[in-house]
């Protein structure tokens, strides 16, 4: 996927329409980005099979951090805002 391939931090979010935990998940997602202006990329599940299957995303949602294009942290399932916001800080992406 081009758009992980950078310099820049970025948070791939996996998700599918039939989730409730990704519907959930989703205005904090939009809240963290409005707020801190971190790079987010939705990869919708069932539209892309190789990229789930690559990253080996087992349950959604699942967040997938990136740094330097590299996969540095991976969250499985419903996560508070200040939870993920300690991740963000806690691997230098905010």
């Amino acid at each position: 996927m081009k758009e992980i391939q950078t310099n820049t931090p970025v948070l791939v979010d996996c998700w599918a329409p039939w989730c409730p935990a990704c519907k959930m998940l989703a205005p904090i997602l939009d809240e963290i980005h409005e707020e801190f202006g971190l790079k987010m990329i939705k990869v919708n599940a069932d539209e892309n099979e190789d990229f789930i299957s690559k990253f080996q995303v087992l349950g959604l949602p699942t967040l997938l951090l990136f740094q330097e294009n590299q996969l540095v942290e991976r969250i499985i399932g419903y996560q508070s805002k200040e939870t993920l916001i300690d991740i963000l800080k806690s691997q230098g992406m905010i």
